[in-house]
This record gives structure tokens, sequence and C-alpha cells, in this order.
């Protein structure tokens, strides 16, 4: 009697990812590869997300760069309104309820409560079991909400710990973070997972090298010092724009200062360059898509944050072979090598929180120093590609994953 025949192939694995939406900055960027990468012969990956507001920047052009349509629901979005809310949580259950997917991983906090709360419903419900995933994208407790906001926050997040299977971090100083104010006893839930990202164009970057400088109408003598991100308080641009005011007063090189990105505070930080009598020095791009043109001719980058989880125009600076000058917050440490000269590492300086006088003298540092900038640019390129590619950041992720789904088995 023949025996019959066995079916080996493996159920596809699938995944609903879901963020707030899909604004200026990593969370976006992770989410939107994360999606493209996990639409396998492995895994099927739904991306949901919200409207972004009205001062941010858009990735939605990524999205369809990497052939990603997500599901959109116009009432989840970055502010809190009971009314939205509560329409968003049930679209995004009733989504649960439709696709039924082994794995609800969320994003940031919003998306994160929603998601999260949503699934732990349907898992009461439905005799289908959904693991919940929740990556943390930064150091989420410092400088983001008023102190009121924020142990309300951690007390919900406390609660959602709970029935959270995996919690995903993205750096060493994350997890310690997370662990303590947390109170997480399970320490099996925590998973490091730092970020991926596809650093090709930047790896490449010198071949659009003057480009940039030309459409700026500057020589090629003209230094550029830039810093790409959001414009909004957490970034503070003041504390950069405070340092250009002293870096003039204390060097006479040819400098422009560049701020790439838009955002809530745009018209204040140009109103407050005006008044400071740094309206020349100055530049403001408002948000570009083309990156490497401009890593390409900036002769460093600058981070300012008083928080951040992990920066990712820091590692896209590293891959294109700049120099850093960082404030020393969050998940910073984390992307340097030790040095051997107190806070000048390897690739590039720390300094200490809205500390504008260090930040002017690094910057006077480097720039007296072009092959020490050098060395520290190609010793972060190294860096990088070593640990922030996009398929570390898969391989990682997949792991995870199916040993999520194998428990079950």
């Amino acid at each position: 009697m023949p025996l019959c025949p066995i079916n080996f192939a493996l159920k596809k694995i699938k995944i609903l990812r879901i963020i707030a939406r899909l604004n200026i900055g990593g969370p976006a960027v992770h989410s939107i590869l994360l999606t493209r990468y996990l639409i396998n012969d492995r895994f099927d990956s739904i991306l949901l997300t919200g409207m972004i507001g009205k001062s941010e920047g858009d990735m939605m052009y990524l999205a369809e760069a990497n052939n990603i349509k997500p599901v959109l629901i116009k009432e989840l979005g970055r502010e809190i309104s009971w009314r939205d809310d509560i329409i968003a949580f049930y679209k995004i259950l009733r989504l649960i309820i439709k696709e039924k997917p082994d794995i609800i991983h969320t994003h940031t906090a919003k998306a994160g409560t929603l998601g999260r709360t949503a699934g732990i419903i349907y898992n009461t419900i439905s005799s289908h079991k959904a693991y919940l995933v929740h990556t943390f994208h930064g150091h989420i407790f410092n400088s983001y909400f008023s102190t009121l906001k924020t142990n309300l926050f951690i007390l919900i997040e406390r609660v959602l710990a709970r029935f959270t299977d995996k919690i995903i971090v993205i750096s060493k100083g994350q997890e310690k973070e997370l662990s303590e104010r947390l109170n997480i006893k399970d320490k099996s839930k925590l998973e490091l997972i730092p970020l991926g990202l596809d650093l090709s164009p930047f790896y490449e970057a010198e071949k659009y090298c003057g480009l940039f400088k030309r459409e700026l109408e500057l020589d090629d003598d003209t230094k550029l010092i830039g810093i790409i991100g959001r414009l909004v308080p957490v970034k503070n641009h003041r504390m950069f724009l405070d340092a250009v005011k002293k870096y003039k007063e204390i060097d006479n090189k040819k400098v422009k200062f560049i701020i790439i990105g838009d955002g809530e505070s745009g018209e204040e930080l140009k109103k407050y360059s005006i008044d400071f009598g740094i309206k020349d020095d100055v530049i403001f791009t408002g948000w570009r898509k083309d990156l490497e043109n401009i890593y390409s001719d900036l002769d460093m980058v600058v981070i300012t944050s008083f928080n951040e989880g992990t920066p990712v125009s820091v590692i896209e600076a590293m891959a294109a072979g700049k120099p850093v000058i960082a404030t020393d917050v969050g998940g910073v440490r984390d992307l340097f090598e030790e040095g051997s000269k107190g806070r000048i590492y390897c690739e590039g300086i720390l300094i200490d929180s809205n500390d504008s006088d260090s930040l002017a003298d690094g910057i006077k540092f480097l720039l007296d120093n072009p092959e020490m900038a050098k060395d520290m640019g190609r010793m972060g390129r190294m860096t990088v590609r070593e640990r922030f590619d996009i398929s570390r950041l898969v391989r990682d992720m997949e792991g995870m994953y199916e040993r999520l789904i194998s428990n079950e088995q």
C-alpha cells in the first residue's frame, strides 16, 4: 500500500505590524523595511498605520518605494483624542479578527497601547493565539512628557508588559532602563535587537560629492556642519544655534551650518537664528529625500538631543564616513567604541546635554584636525557596516519570531 504523501511545507507566519504614523524618523524606516523584507516564503506581513500631524514630514514615499501599501486608519495619530482613539482601537481589533495574525508587533507608544490592548482582547475571545511583541524605539521616560504623563505612561506600560510575549529593545542602555522602570522580573521577555537599515546609498556617498554644495552655490572651500532630524523640542536645535553663535566668536573659517528637517519648531528656530544674528550662517533646507547627496558634502554631523534611542542620523552619518559630535544621552553612547582621550571616541565626540560651549569647541577641533576627522569617519563606517545593516536585522527578527511560534508547537 503506497504511503500517503506528507506535506512538509511550513505554514506561513502572518505578522500584523502597527505604528501610529509614518512620520520622519527611525521608527517609520524600521517598520517599513521590516514589512518589506518579511514578505517571503516563510512570512506574510501587513503594515497598519495612522495619519501624520500637519507639521510632520511624511515617509509614505518610502513605503511606496518598497512596494508596501499600508492599511490606513485615519483616526490613529499622534495626539490623544478619546473619540478618535476609541474608533482607532475598534478598527484595529476588527482587522485583527479578520486577518488572524500569528504575531501582532507594535511600534511606538500610541500604537503599542491600542494594538496590544486589542491583541489582549482578541486572545480572550478567539481560539487562535496572536503573540504580542512591542518595540521601544527610544528612551521614552525622559524629556518627552510631563512628570504626570510619564508616571501614567509607566503605569500603562507595566500593565501591558505583563501580557506582552516579547519586548524588543534597540540598545543595552534602553534594556537596563526598561527592566528597572517597568519592573520586568522575567528578563526573558526582553530581547535586544539593534536597528538595521539599508545603508548601501551611504556607503557610496563619495560619488555624490559636490552636488549639494553646487545646489547651495557654495565653493569647495566652505565647510558644512549638518544636523538632521525632526524640528521638535526634544531634539534641542537651540543648542545647535547657540553653538553656531559661539563658534563664530572663536574661529573665522568659512563654515555654513545646515539644518535638515521639518517639524513644529521650524518657524521658532528660524526666528531664533535671526534674533541671534546668525541668519546668514544657517541654512534651513526642510526635509530631504536625497540624504546621500547631503551627507556626501557634510564635514561632520551633529546631534543635540535631550534624549535619543538609537539615532538613525548618526548611523547614516557613520555609514557615509562622517565624524559625529553628539550629546551623551539615551542610547547614543552604544554607537561609539571607547576611545583613549576622554570624550573623544574612535567615531567622533560625545558631549554633555545642552553644552553648546563644548559643541562649538568640538566643531573647531575637528575642523582644525581634518586627518583625525577622516579617521573617525572611516572607523564609523566599519562600525555600522558590522552592526546595523538591514540583513542582520532581518535575521535577528526572523529568529525571534520563529522561537515565539515554536513554543506553541
